[in-house]
């Protein structure tokens, strides 16, 4: 069947904007389950995930992608800089995510990716639940009109998913028709096994706040099913003995309460009871290791 006699849209999303700006929230909404980790901390999530999202007429192809920026100079930040704009340069429609009112130097770099590459963009001022009845936000709305003109501004709140069926709506206006690329049951492109090492790292971010710096990572040593059973190896990488000792804290108790937060979601992700083992160990500028950052699955050439 060619292109233009298809009757089914199919098409790839990127979500993009600086970090924080409720870009996995908005992705764990439209699809319905959590699938992109998030936090209160800036650039938690590290690597493109899809989400995909399929109807009887439709396939929407969701690219989350790590938060950009642009003043930080470590191999992590730049993988996580190319990350975000190789995934621009591969889909049909942009989603342009933004906090409320707020309009950084950031947001009008990431702004200035994006509309370079002419395809469609989609602005979705995000937070509205938090504007307070004494804001006016028509004019920073004509403002984006009038620098952006040939793009649809829509205000949402991703948190509790107000306007995002008008926000589907028109993304399904500015995808092809096409066959669709995945089958009808498949959400990600993911393994189960990254899914989890992200639950981890989103329980340590959670827990551990400011306490603890970017410098921490995930690795998977054992997946395996046994009678009914998923059994879980994982070993949390940090910089220091310092960041290490914050991690387990006092006679464990934090490393537990990382373990048995992220053991609930994993339950509920792999429907199935899990038995899981952590481990932290330090393993020194990881973070600032091209060769390390490819031995731990950070694959892109950065």
């Amino acid at each position: 069947m060619t292109e233009n006699k298809c009757s089914k849209k199919c098409g790839y999303v990127a979500i993009a904007g600086r970090p924080n700006v409720g870009k996995s929230t908005l992705l764990n909404h439209i699809l319905g389950s959590k699938l992109s980790i998030t936090s209160r901390k800036p650039q938690t999530t590290r690597h493109n995930l899809l989400g995909i999202k399929t109807t009887k007429d439709a396939q929407i192809i969701f690219v989350d992608t790590p938060g950009m920026h642009f003043n930080q100079k470590k191999a992590l930040n730049r993988y996580m800089n190319h990350e975000a704009e190789s995934a621009l340069k591969d889909v049909d429609l942009i989603i342009l995510v933004l906090d409320r009112d707020i309009w950084t130097e950031t947001d009008a770099r990431v702004a200035k990716e994006a509309f370079k590459i002419k395809i469609p963009v989609i602005i979705a001022i995000n937070k509205f639940d938090k504007i307070s009845a004494d804001q006016d936000m028509a004019p920073h709305i004509r403002d984006l009109a009038a620098c952006y003109p040939e793009a649809k501004i829509i205000p949402i709140s991703a948190l509790f998913g107000h306007q995002l069926d008008l926000l589907e709506s028109e993304i399904k206006n500015n995808i092809p028709f096409r066959e669709y690329y995945f089958p009808n049951n498949q959400v990600t492109d993911k393994s189960e096994r990254f899914l989890v090492a992200e639950l981890i790292r989103e329980k340590i971010v959670r827990q551990l706040g400011a306490e603890l710096p970017y410098e921490t990572t995930v690795e998977i040593e054992k997946f395996k099913y046994e009678k009914n059973i998923c059994h879980i190896n994982a070993l949390i990488l940090v910089e220091r003995e310092g960041q290490k000792k914050i991690t387990i804290g006092d006679k464990g108790e934090r490393l537990k309460m990382i373990g048995k937060e992220s053991r609930l979601d994993m339950e509920k992700l792999l429907e199935s009871r899990v038995m899981l083992t952590l481990w932290v160990k330090v393993k020194r500028g990881w973070s600032d290791d091209k060769n390390a950052l490819k031995s731990l699955g950070y694959k892109s050439e950065f």
